[in-house]
């Protein structure tokens, strides 16, 4: 019996992290998040490419937010690498290696403006995508 190795296995093909953040954001759209954005991150950090930023109204829809996204990333291949904050709910944070996706309860968000710490970064008219 020969056993796999890591070098014989077939490599994992995931679609380009841009498509995936909008992918993101079209399922915080469909399950009703609001002020949904999608950051290009390239040109300012070597640690991650996009950063998918979405608000819920309530602990129950945080959650499923994040439940739906992380459905939608695994139908694509893709593997949650870390998740934090969901047990508080107030801002859950999920890391996909290339892509973090921010979700936050509508006072977290305006407090942190993450949109503002990170202007210099593009946004993806990610509706269009």
């Amino acid at each position: 019996m020969q056993t796999a190795t890591l070098s014989s296995l077939p490599a994992r093909k995931l679609s380009d992290a841009r498509h995936r953040a909008c992918l993101c954001a079209r399922t915080a759209q469909d399950n009703k998040a609001r002020d949904i954005v999608v950051l290009d991150m390239r040109a300012i950090t070597p640690l991650f490419d996009f950063f998918v930023i979405a608000t819920g109204t309530s602990r129950r829809q945080i959650h499923a937010l994040a439940e739906g996204i992380d459905a939608a990333l695994r139908e694509e291949g893709d593997t949650r690498e870390g998740i934090e904050g969901y047990e508080a709910s107030k801002w859950i944070v999920q890391d996909y290696g290339d892509i973090l996706v921010h979700i936050f309860d509508p006072d977290t968000r305006q407090y942190y403006t993450l949109e503002e710490l990170w202007a210099d970064a593009k946004r993806v008219d990610w509706e269009r995508e």
